[in-house]
């Protein structure tokens, strides 16, 4: 099974004056520590709100120093269970992100049974096809065990 996982990820911006700026410093800095070994991992800004539901911006800004939300979205193959992907995708970000905290928003299971049952039995017809034809030409090119003998 292969799951898509969104991560929300805290990521703290100094010297900043304005949300903006502190917004385009933290997906800098992230991408900076995700890339080159992870750079399949999609930066987004997070969203956040207020306990009353209010919609705020998602950078909180205070002396001069941010801490902004960013979501950070990869995709894991081959996993037993959605925890196991989350664990994962909370792994290998967090290796890069040291001191960062995370937090797994979301796991979305990405498979397709049908999809995957059908091409694989397509790929089986033409394989079976091709052992034919080349079990025909190999009788033609090589003789017979006999043949050899005399």
């Amino acid at each position: 099974m292969n799951c898509r996982v969104v991560v929300e990820a805290a990521v703290p911006v100094f010297d900043v004056e304005t949300e903006e700026e502190a917004i385009r410093i933290a997906i800098s800095k992230t991408g900076e520590m995700l890339n080159p070994d992870l750079n399949y991992v999609e930066i987004n800004m997070g969203e956040r709100t207020s306990p009353s539901g209010e919609e705020l911006p998602p950078a909180f800004i205070a002396a001069d120093e941010a801490l902004v939300a960013l979501e950070l979205e990869m995709t894991v193959f081959n996993v037993e269970r959605e925890e196991h992907a989350s664990r994962i995708a909370r792994k290998e970000i967090g290796q890069r992100l040291e001191n960062i905290p995370l937090e797994v928003l979301e796991v979305e299971v990405l498979e397709d049974e049908e999809d995957d049952l059908e091409s694989d039995d397509e790929e089986e017809d033409v394989d079976e096809s091709t052992d034919e034809q080349g079990d025909e030409e190999s009788d033609d090119v090589l003789p017979e065990f006999e043949d050899l003998l005399e």
